[in-house]
């Protein structure tokens, strides 16, 4: 299907001009679709206009068009470690919505003017036409921020992220003050070679760059949401339950029993396990991982279909454009049910590509030591995950005892072996030897260091 790309100078005079502001994207490296910007201005009174502009994907897509009916079937795009499968054609999320730099781009905004305490005064959501100035990786914003040499050379954004960055800090602490849990964890990164084999890896460390990004984005996505619902009309919340009281106070005996004993970052990771699935739904829960009333998915329209839907829901009962709306699906509630369900696919799928790639990282090096943490405990044995890579596999429970029997004690997260008395529990600390390495089915086993380690190669 041609995708229709009418000329940018019919819709500016039915869109706020903000081609004038200081605007820049920030994102990875190797992105190539940016569906989001900021923009900055430091007005007269001392209080600031923030923008921030999200790629206007349904002015260009239609409800119940072929692009539209595709996008609802992947309900999002995929991220898998050496490729991308986009919910959208390339044409849209590469071109035609993507806010490149020095492009006239379509966007639907919402303008805040906010004070130095991170307070908004006012707000407007409204149709925009914007022009990126800067686009910045992370890393780069990260040099402007604190301070370092940095190829982008320009006094207004740096003055622009610097303050964005503490309006930001005080946003996260208010989030935080409030309830919200802080369970963010170090994303995984392969380093590979041109023919797509892994050969390092390593791991994102969020920064502050990253945080001023996703605090601007909860804002905007917190505000639309909170204008839909109190409007009282039909709307696609993005909600979190309550987490299973019954598991969380089992981790937190846990912790307080093994004190010191257990790593920060298994606990977190035992926390996560507790907690329930954030889903799409037209019943507003609030989200408890936020400690938001309402939250909703507004900023990624280019990736995710729940987007497309709130933008349609935007334009008809925000705006107001009864004419314009593109439809939204007639049933709501059967539409955030198919998009959990795809979201909840696409995860388990990025996941696998994690794990294929790190077992094929693995078995370039099987029969080499390391040293790690056990991270689950279950009948049949024990997950460890290793040190710097963070690759898990399994140590069976043949291969932890000999001539022993283990009982398995799930209300204490370990085994033990009957005669022995020989315990292993989360948190452990083990030395492994890599054994296999099955690349069709990313699985890894370990089994335990012999008596004379001195043979293996070490990491």
């Amino acid at each position: 299907m041609i995708i229709p790309n009418p000329h940018i100078e019919s819709e500016i005079i039915r869109r706020r001009d903000v081609r004038n502001m200081l605007t820049f994207t920030i994102d990875p490296a190797d992105a190539k679709d940016f569906d989001d910007a900021l923009s900055f201005v430091k007005q007269d009174d001392g209080t600031f206009l923030v923008g921030v502009h999200i790629a206007d994907v349904t002015h260009y897509v239609h409800s119940g068009d072929d692009i539209d009916k595709e996008a609802y079937q992947r309900g999002t795009s995929i991220y898998y470690v050496d490729h991308v499968a986009p919910m959208l054609p390339e044409e849209l999320c590469n071109d035609l919505c993507s806010l490149r730099p020095n492009e006239d781009k379509l966007c639907m905004s919402v303008l805040f003017t906010m004070d130095a305490s991170a307070h908004v005064i006012k707000y407007k959501v409204c149709r925009t036409v914007i022009c990126s100035n800067f686009r910045l990786t992370y890393e780069q914003a990260q040099e402007v921020i604190s301070g370092q040499q940095s190829a982008v050379s320009s006094q207004p954004l740096a003055e622009a992220l610097r303050t964005l960055n503490d309006l930001a800090k005080k946003m996260r602490a208010e989030r935080m003050k409030a309830g919200a849990l802080d369970v963010e964890q170090e994303e995984v990164r392969f380093r590979l070679d041109e023919n797509g084999h892994p050969i390092d890896i390593y791991f994102a460390q969020p920064t502050d760059s990253n945080h001023l990004i996703e605090e601007f984005m909860l804002l905007a996505n917190r505000t639309i949401a909170t204008d839909m619902g109190r409007r009282g009309h039909p709307f696609v919340y993005r909600v979190h339950d309550k987490p299973d009281h019954e598991k969380l106070d089992k981790v937190a005996a846990f912790q307080r029993k093994m004190g010191d004993k257990i790593p920060a970052s298994v606990i977190e990771l035992l926390t996560i396990r507790a907690m329930a699935k954030a889903v799409y739904s037209t019943k507003n829960i609030g989200h408890y991982g936020l400690a938001f009333d309402y939250y909703t998915h507004f900023t990624s329209p280019i990736r995710r279909y729940p987007d497309m839907m709130v933008h349609r829901l935007v334009a008809q009962f925000i705006l107001g454009e009864r004419t314009r709306t593109n439809g939204a699906p007639r049933d709501l509630e059967e539409a955030c049910d198919h998009c959990s369900e795809m979201e909840q696919n696409a995860q388990m799928e990025e996941r696998d590509s994690v794990k294929t790639m790190q077992a094929i990282w693995m078995h370039d090096h099987l029969g080499e030591a390391f040293d790690g943490t056990i991270v689950s405990v279950t009948e049949f044995g024990v997950f460890v995950q290793l040190d710097g890579n963070r690759c898990e596999g399994l140590v069976h429970i043949n291969q932890l005892v000999e001539n022993d029997y283990m009982f398995y004690d799930e209300k204490n997260y370990r085994l033990i072996a009957e005669q022995s008395g020989k315990t292993f529990t989360i948190g452990d600390r083990l030395r492994v030897v890599v054994v296999r390495a099955d690349i069709d089915k990313h699985q890894i086993d370990f089994k335990l260091v012999p008596s004379d380690p001195n043979s293996l190669q070490n990491h």
